[in-house]
């Protein structure tokens, strides 16, 4: 399975998950290490951005980094291309690098216009305005979706049910007999 594949099938699962924290070890979910990070990071944005209005600025910011990385590439393809093709001989693999560098460039130009539509879909977005006890219902489906793994209580509860000492009882329970 490719890891595109691989990632799809972890976002549909993080998207049929009713409530939890998808950071936590299940047996429902990959843990394969690329998909606990993306459980991670799935957790943490939505912790630190947990109203419509920071995703909406969020996921334009990473659309707009993402073109602007795209773009840049690109040109900088077409300029290499311009380069090797005013030097180029007409031998069978120079030919064949050269289709292949086509290909490529071909690629990220439909990647480019794929990211405009996408940016065409989100303007449409920002449009929209909730109200804020809208806008407080996501940070309260935010907190339940992804707590916080640093909260106190849930370090003591994870300790609980974990059955491993409080720090002060690990401390007073070193071996000392190697000093």
């Amino acid at each position: 399975m490719s890891e595109v594949d691989h990632q799809h099938r972890s976002l549909a699962k993080v998207q049929s998950v009713p409530s939890g924290n998808l950071s936590a070890p299940s047996e429902r979910y990959c843990q394969c290490p690329d998909c606990k990070r993306f459980y991670r990071e799935h957790d943490r944005l939505i912790r630190e951005y947990p109203t419509l209005r920071h995703q909406q600025e969020l996921i334009w910011t990473s659309l707009q980094s993402f073109r602007t990385l795209a773009v840049r590439v690109l040109e900088e393809l077409h300029q290499e291309e311009g380069v090797k093709a005013a030097g180029v001989e007409n031998s069978v693999s120079a030919n064949e690098e050269m289709a292949k560098r086509h290909t490529v460039v071909a690629e990220l130009e439909n990647i480019n216009a794929y990211l405009f539509s996408v940016e065409a879909l989100l303007e449409r977005i920002f449009t929209i305005k909730l109200p804020d006890s809208v806008e407080g219902k996501f940070r309260e489906v935010a907190g339940e979706l992804a707590p916080d793994p640093l909260n106190p209580d849930r370090l003591r509860l994870n300790r609980l049910l974990h059955k491993t000492p409080d720090l002060a009882e690990c401390d007073n329970n070193q071996d000392t007999s190697q000093t």
